[in-house]
């Protein structure tokens, strides 16, 4: 796969993260005052917009060593971090079930924030 075909790839697959995990935030922070919004869809699609952060992080990596293209060192810093705010947030899902709205939504808006800084630094 060339360079370019990879690079257009990586950049997709960043603009549908940052709107998908912004989607799944709205969409878990309005569940707290809309029971209507309290569906089980919620659950496939957060999981969808957080699998889609190891997707990108996967084809950053390819792009790095099979196109050998060069990233700035704070967009890869923020692109990983994306993905270890994936892992915390899904691990204090016990502790903080009594706030499940609020420590998902909050969580993919903050990773959406992750992924729009890594994409200005990328850029």
């Amino acid at each position: 796969m060339s360079a370019g075909v990879t690079s257009t790839v990586h950049t997709a697959l960043g603009w549908a993260l940052v709107l998908s995990n912004g989607a799944a935030g709205l969409w878990a922070l309005g569940a707290i005052r809309w029971e209507t919004l309290r569906h089980r869809s919620l659950w496939w699609f957060l999981g969808a917009a957080w699998v889609l952060v190891f997707v990108q992080l996967t084809a950053g990596v390819v792009l790095m060593r099979v196109a050998a293209v060069e990233a700035p060192a704070f967009h890869v810093f923020y692109g990983a971090c994306c993905a270890v705010a994936v892992v915390f947030v899904y691990a204090y899902r016990q502790q903080l079930e009594h706030r499940r709205y609020e420590l998902f939504g909050l969580g993919a808006l903050f990773i959406m924030g992750l992924a729009i800084r890594a994409m200005f630094l990328g850029s």
